[in-house]
């Protein structure tokens, strides 16, 4: 590609980003309306969905019948899980979920 269609490509996807993240904003937010009981169900569902798939994602291609029976990815998933029961810093506990991680799968296993 030459460099405006880099740049255009750039805008289009900075453009669609942008509407996707304002649109319902713009049409729940109006002076006199509601944001339907639906889209707010959603909004409570759809968390915990989202880091159930999450979790099934990180754990789909774990060899259980492989040297390691896959106790790093398990470790790693507990340790990501507790830190953030305990003391709900998202970027604590997905920085020792990673480090647990590489280290186990360098090291002991």
């Amino acid at each position: 590609m030459i460099l405006w269609q880099r740049l255009a490509t750039i805008g289009l996807a900075a453009v669609a980003n942008f509407l996707t993240r304002v649109l319902p904003f713009w049409l729940f937010k109006r002076p006199g309306s509601q944001t339907p009981r639906f889209i707010q169900g959603l909004g409570d569902f759809l968390p915990g969905a989202i880091m159930a798939m999450l979790v099934i994602y990180c754990l789909r291609d774990v060899n259980w019948t492989g040297p390691s029976h896959g106790l790093p990815e398990l470790a790693a998933a507990f340790i990501t899980a507790g830190v953030h029961l305990k003391w709900h810093q998202t970027f604590l506990s997905l920085l020792l979920g990673t480090g647990s991680y590489m280290l186990s799968i360098n090291w002991p296993f």
